[in-house]
């Protein structure tokens, strides 16, 4: 029976609605079998996260969303923004994979997440784009935008250029790397807008977001990522982790499965555990509650399943 009303529910939509999505009345099951309505806004998930939001990749449809403007510090989920300038350079042609990134003495001094990358040592832009997302790496960021833009000052503005240009009204970037500084402020729904451009625009980079475990310097270097749902969740191909003792504990999550695309994004969970735990309830609720349908070349659809 349950199956027959889902099925009646998809032929309904699709026949009747003149909308590139579902509306923002969401249908789930209850305890009880029953459909039960909800609404994309509130928090029925019961979230302990200062601020979430669910989106779908493609289109950008927001699935769900808590505090989504909520100016909260992003920590080094900052890089993803960063990583995006860098695959912009890569695929324009203005640098190379193989080019060689030479790390200053400011680059070597950042501290925290780090491969300690010494002054005057040099790596290709491919192992420092992999140390930056695998790993998190500080000091692989800031020689990275010393490389592009001459100082990390000048690369922090041309951050905040673009951010304006996808419309993150609600971003100031004071540095390329996240560590905490006064002003450094972002929100869930800016990160996933940024989060979108970078793997819809670039999906190359996905090569360097779902890396596991790998090494760099002649495998003398490991890498462990910092995002484990790259380990533990199907279909999983990214984003970045972050966190500080004031911006607690951020994450934007990505994932794919039967050709749709989400990312959840929290801010501010109280542990690291409730971080990737409800950053999967949300990708859950996408997956178990949406199906991808290309209805043809100028149309394509979202139903509930």
């Amino acid at each position: 029976m349950r199956n027959k009303i889902q099925v009646l529910f998809l032929i309904f939509f699709i026949i009747f609605s003149n909308v590139s999505f579902a509306t923002d009345i969401q249908y789930v099951w209850n305890d009880t079998s029953e459909l039960q309505e909800v609404s994309a806004e509130g928090d029925f998930m019961k979230l302990e996260s200062e601020s979430a939001i669910l989106i779908e990749q493609t289109t950008g449809k927001v699935l769900y969303e808590k505090n989504p403007h909520e100016q909260l510090r992003p920590a080094s989920v900052t890089k993803i923004m960063s990583i995006l300038l860098i695959m912009e350079a890569i695929d324009s042609g203005k640098i190379s994979y193989t080019d060689m990134v030479t790390c200053s003495d400011k680059a070597a001094s950042m501290g925290g997440s780090q491969i300690w990358f010494e002054p005057g040592e040099q790596l290709s832009v491919e192992d420092v784009l992999k140390a930056i997302c695998v790993v998190s790496a500080n000091d692989c960021v800031v020689a990275m935008a010393e490389h592009l833009a001459g100082s990390e000052e000048a690369f922090v503005q041309q951050m905040n250029e673009r951010a304006k240009e996808l419309g993150m009204k609600d971003t100031v970037f004071k540095n390329s790397h996240g560590i905490d500084e006064d002003g450094h402020v972002t929100s869930s729904y800016d990160i996933a807008l940024m989060s979108r451009e970078l793997l819809e625009k670039h999906p190359d980079i996905t090569k360097f977001t779902t890396i596991w475990m790998d090494s760099l310097r002649g495998g003398t270097s490991e890498l462990t990522s910092t995002n484990k749902l790259v380990r533990t969740y199907d279909g999983c191909t990214g984003l970045k982790t972050g966190s500080t003792s004031l911006a607690l504990y951020n994450l934007s999550a990505s994932a794919t499965r039967n050709n749709l695309k989400l990312i959840a994004v929290v801010m501010k969970a109280p542990t690291t555990k409730l971080r990737f735990g409800e950053a999967k309830q949300l990708l859950d609720y996408g997956f178990n509650n949406y199906e991808y349908v290309d209805l043809g070349k100028k149309r394509r659809y979202y139903s509930k399943c």
